[in-house]
């Protein structure tokens, strides 16, 4: 569903860049040929005659001013949009006033961020972003009997190095409602210990999620709507129909390799034997859906794809016991196939 929604969104937004671009080369005046002058093989010939100069602009005719000052309303505020920047220890995210949910928010793990166990979980406790303006805030009380988890998009078990940082992931600018059973407290969770486990493989790796409010075909006029439920009372918060992650799994080199993973996931159950690959899509299908951009300064020649360079499949297990061991365990590796997340790289 996601691939093909995605799809889509990809093939209308190229096709409406390029008439675009055409249009607007179109519309540019030509560049008129320069005169050449011909000097004829005489003994003497003449210099040609100089430039004229630049005609001055004209200005404008009291008459012509503008009779209005459109921007004259900045002297009251700047409507917007605005979108808070909200760093603390253990994300970095941009919050999305109009639906109170975060753009994105970005993470930072390694191997001594993931191995480090400084926190316990059990003293976090979801708490409102005061950071956020009262009238544009998520509230506690607009997740109540509402159906939906109060999801994570930077999983609190990536920031257990600290305790501050790991109360920090309780902010409700981390929060998205998502799908509880199914989803939640199953392939999201292991799809955030996929990522987890790449900290094996790759000595730094830097993660950014966030919703999506993808559009779906009506069956009845086979027109595209964008639909989704607003929890709360009165209705604050946007259920976004889908999430994202993309990957960026660096080597450690100054200006080295960078493996690069999209995926964007239903904000649905599904089941835990659906391969992750079946999730994947190109980098530039997110951001012409989200009207973000991620890796606009990376080079082409850095990037890796990251299911070519490592097996991406995720490892199932029962909550209780990935809340015990978020590192996995080792899995037989197929002959030729790409190193498995859980045999670290001397």
């Amino acid at each position: 569903m996601s691939k093909t929604t995605l799809a889509i969104i990809a093939g209308v937004s190229a096709a409406a860049g390029s008439a675009a671009t055409a249009a607007i080369y179109a519309s540019r005046p030509q560049r008129k040929e320069s005169a050449t002058t011909t000097v004829s093989p005489t003994a003497t010939s003449t210099l040609p005659p100089p430039p004229a100069p630049a005609p001055l602009p004209t200005p404008l005719r009291k008459d012509h001013l503008p009779p209005v000052n459109p921007t004259g309303v900045f002297q009251y505020g700047f409507p917007g949009p605005v979108n808070d920047l909200r760093p603390t220890l253990s994300t970095t995210s941009s919050f999305d006033r109009r639906t109170r949910n975060p753009a994105w928010v970005a993470e930072h793990i390694t191997p001594a961020s993931i191995n480090a166990n400084n926190a316990d979980r059990r003293h976090s406790t979801f708490v409102e972003d005061e950071n956020i303006p009262e009238k544009f805030r998520a509230r506690l009380h607009d997740y109540f009997r509402s159906g939906y988890d109060r999801g994570h998009q930077v999983p609190a078990a990536d920031a257990k190095w600290s305790q501050d940082a790991l109360d920090q992931t309780f902010l409700l600018t981390n929060m998205c409602p998502q799908v509880g059973d199914g989803f939640n407290r199953d392939y999201w969770a292991h799809l955030e210990d996929f990522c987890r486990r790449l900290t094996n493989h790759y000595p730094s790796v830097r993660i950014v999620t966030g919703p999506l409010y993808l559009p779906k075909r009506d069956h009845e006029d086979g027109k595209w709507r964008v639909s989704y439920e607003v929890i709360g009372n009165p209705p604050n918060v946007s259920v976004p129909t889908h999430f994202y992650k993309v990957i960026f799994a660096e080597d450690g080199m100054t200006g080295g390799d960078v493996s690069l993973g999209a995926f964007v996931l239903p904000n649905a159950k599904i089941d835990n034997e659906k391969p992750l690959q079946s999730f994947e899509v190109p980098i530039e299908a997110i951001e012409r859906a989200s009207g973000l951009e991620f890796a606009s300064k990376l080079p082409v020649h850095r990037r890796k794809r990251l299911c070519e360079q490592i097996t991406c499949s995720l490892l199932v297990r029962d909550y209780a016991d990935r809340q015990k061991n978020l590192m996995g365990t080792p899995a037989p590796k197929k002959p030729g196939a790409p190193p498995s997340l859980t045999q670290r790289v001397p």
